[in-house]
């Protein structure tokens, strides 16, 4: 078995690995010249992008099932370990919404939901769950949660208000920075519109609108809105599953063949449910949570093999300098990048570097994915040095 007191090299990879990407994918050059595989899926659809979110929550999931499987028996143990969580959220939640403001806390434009504030959630309801039920009970919410979300989108009516009204009647909707795209959607009732798959018409899109505070990325919904991120939740579970059955098979070339075939069931069964739910990040729906639990799960399996069976640990390094410290590096990424962009009236590197490797001959979007490349080693030399003195940062 797993020893539960080490850390597991290939976790701290992986993860490294996804921050990496988070910070490339969120840090081009211009994001008018960018690789198609670099960006977001519109809508429908999935990109090797859409999938560095969901690779972190499984991770998050995974960590869960490691850290707590002594699961405390005494019910005063059990209390404090759940104020630990709790307080734990409250931090990465704070330090989310931080970002948002940063650096000209207009408090007028704030912007509740996030990437930190969806982690600090799922983490919370996982842990909760983790340390409360056996693993076939979290498997049945899981299942539960991924069932009625997709029940309550394709078939609960959405209740009329002023975005939908102008929908029904245009056959448009608003998004950020003023862009307008169709939508199909038709009348169920007098108040009503029939449940919907469409962007900004949907019913977790009417529940940012109504329910969730502050300004919303999308203008009409939010990509970590409420309702959504309840199938994150099931991601984060999933993470728990894995990670419970690494922890309980002791041959690892046993254990590594189990974890890929579980990341292999998950990519069928994820697309499959596409045919009828289609994969969509900014719904999280119930295909994208299978499919790109799949990938992460076969992820994990190929580190679990090559880093702790295989003990190549050397290719991993950079990985783990960065997984060690995830949250110094997002955070940094996400600060710095106002005076690398040209933000507090600093003239802008990006800018600079775009005009100067075009001039060079570069195609643009090479140039840009560079740029990007240099912005992540900047980002490495803070986290290097805290990695090489041994100090880690956590919430």
């Amino acid at each position: 078995m797993v020893d539960k007191r080490e850390r597991l090299l290939s976790l701290d990879a992986l993860r490294g690995f996804t921050v990496m990407g988070m910070i490339v994918v969120n840090c081009p050059g211009s994001w008018g010249h960018v690789y198609g595989p670099l960006l977001h899926a519109s809508w429908h659809g999935v990109t090797p992008t859409d999938l560095v979110f969901p690779f972190f929550l499984f991770i998050v999931g995974v960590s869960i099932a490691l850290a707590y499987a002594g699961k405390p028996k005494l019910k005063r143990e059990r209390r404090a370990a759940f104020g630990k969580i709790l307080w734990r959220v409250v931090k990465i939640f704070a330090v989310g919404v931080f970002l948002n403001l940063w650096p000209y806390f207009d408090f007028e434009e704030i912007r509740i939901a996030g990437v930190l504030q969806r982690i600090a959630i799922v983490f919370g309801l996982c842990a909760f769950l983790f340390l409360t039920t056996h693993w076939r009970r979290q498997m049945w919410i899981g299942v539960g949660v991924l069932l009625a979300y997709w029940g309550a989108l394709v078939w609960l009516p959405v209740p009329l208000d002023e975005a939908n009204a102008g929908a029904l009647e245009s056959g448009q909707i608003e998004r950020s920075h003023g862009q307008v795209v169709d939508v199909s959607v038709s009348a169920s009732g007098s108040d009503a519109i029939a449940g919907n798959l469409e962007p900004g018409t949907n019913l977790a899109a009417w529940a940012d609108r109504h329910f969730l505070p502050g300004r919303l990325y999308e203008k009409n919904w939010d990509p970590e809105g409420l309702l959504s991120t309840l199938p994150a939740v099931a991601t984060g579970i999933f993470g728990m599953l894995v990670g419970a059955m690494v922890l309980s098979i002791g041959d690892p070339y046993r254990r590594v063949s189990w974890v890929f075939f579980v990341g292999v069931v998950a990519l069928l069964l994820g697309s499959a449910w596409n045919w009828v739910f289609p994969y969509n990040k900014n719904l999280w729906s119930s295909s994208f949570v299978l499919y790109s639990g799949g990938w992460a799960t076969l992820g994990f399996a190929a580190c679990l093999l090559l880093i702790d069976v295989r003990g190549h640990k050397k290719w991993a390094s950079l990985g783990v300098v960065f997984g060690s410290n995830p949250l110094v590096a997002y955070a940094l990424s996400g600060m710095l990048g106002f005076l690398f962009y040209g933000g507090l009236g600093v003239p802008s590197l990006s800018s600079s570097w775009m005009s100067a490797a075009i001039a060079m001959g570069l195609p643009a979007k090479l140039a840009s994915l560079l740029y990007a490349l240099f912005y992540l080693s900047m980002i490495y030399l803070p986290v290097l040095w805290l990695w090489k003195r041994r100090i880690f940062v956590k919430l």
